[in-house]
């Protein structure tokens, strides 16, 4: 089971990917072909021709993780580059779990549940100081 923070971003390369690169090889597709920065700490993840292998780039400040899986039978439901253009798919870190689960998330439907916003640095200050005039 893949457990990502909820700060970390994942950046999925739609279409395909010649699964022979290695690090230097998928450091320089996610700078050309997604635009992202592969030193940022998020996860870049990208699939084969046969659709039955996926790659996942990460950088943990020290140096790059490369995840790899290949499926015994079956493929994964990655996307198709999209119509819109776009160079990348963004996803939650429970997206991609999803997706290397087996779940293709353009058939599936997600419930609508309340997240909490992001959190606002507003709480490094401390509490407001209460006034005397409204009590």
């Amino acid at each position: 089971m893949l457990s990502l923070p909820s700060n970390v971003k994942v950046y999925l390369a739609p279409g395909t990917t010649d699964m022979r690169k290695q690090f230097d090889a998928l450091e320089a597709l996610t700078r050309t072909v997604l635009s992202q920065d592969p030193l940022s700490g998020h996860v870049f993840a990208f699939c084969g021709r046969r659709r039955d292998r996926v790659r996942l780039l990460f950088w943990d400040g020290t140096g790059f993780w490369l995840f790899s899986k290949r499926l015994a039978r079956g493929t994964f439901a990655w996307p198709d580059p999209p119509a819109d253009g776009a160079r990348s798919v963004e996803l939650r870190g429970d997206e991609l779990a999803a997706i290397l689960s087996g779940i293709d998330l353009e058939r599936s439907t997600w419930k609508k549940w309340w997240r909490a916003p992001e959190r606002s640095r507003s709480f490094e200050k401390g509490p407001e100081p209460v006034s005397s005039a409204t009590h």
